[in-house]
């Protein structure tokens, strides 16, 4: 089985997704985007301060560069919630390193670092190309059975 870093994964299928778009192919461009949605859902931040998930912001993205919105829930030192801060998290390729990560938004807590940090955990995690696209077949079938 193949396995790559999540990252590349959700690169390739952004870049097939952008591909499809240029050409047309919305059957195509809805499958790539389904898929990244699911990648995203599963595999990225959600929970644990996380509490509204993370998202592709697709019309932000480019071949070269994935934009990512998440929002963090922060507690106080009395652990009772104290407000949100909304961030993006721009990955763009580095031929040395893999990726870089840039988190914008405002650096309550310090918690940017915390962010960067999650983020390149998660997206360096190796995923398995067939058993997600297996998945994905199956679903379809159970889909087209109903």
């Amino acid at each position: 089985m193949s396995q790559e870093m999540l990252i590349t994964s959700l690169a390739r299928k952004f870049g097939a997704y952008k591909n499809c778009e240029e050409n047309g192919n919305t059957e195509w461009l809805n499958r790539h985007a389904e898929t990244i949605v699911e990648l995203v859902d599963k595999y990225l931040p959600h929970g644990s301060g996380f509490d509204r998930g993370t998202n592709l912001e697709f019309a932000a993205s480019k071949p070269n560069r994935l934009v990512f919105y998440t929002e963090f829930h922060h507690m106080n030192d009395f652990g009772g919630y104290c407000g949100w801060s909304y961030h993006n998290v721009v990955v763009t390729p580095d031929l040395q390193s893999g990726f870089n990560l840039r988190v914008t938004g405002q650096d309550r807590r310090h918690i940017k670092e915390y962010i960067a940090e999650t983020f390149y955990e998660c997206l360096s995690q190796l995923v398995d190309e067939y058993e997600r696209q297996a998945a994905y077949n199956l679903e379809r079938m159970n889909e087209k059975a109903s």
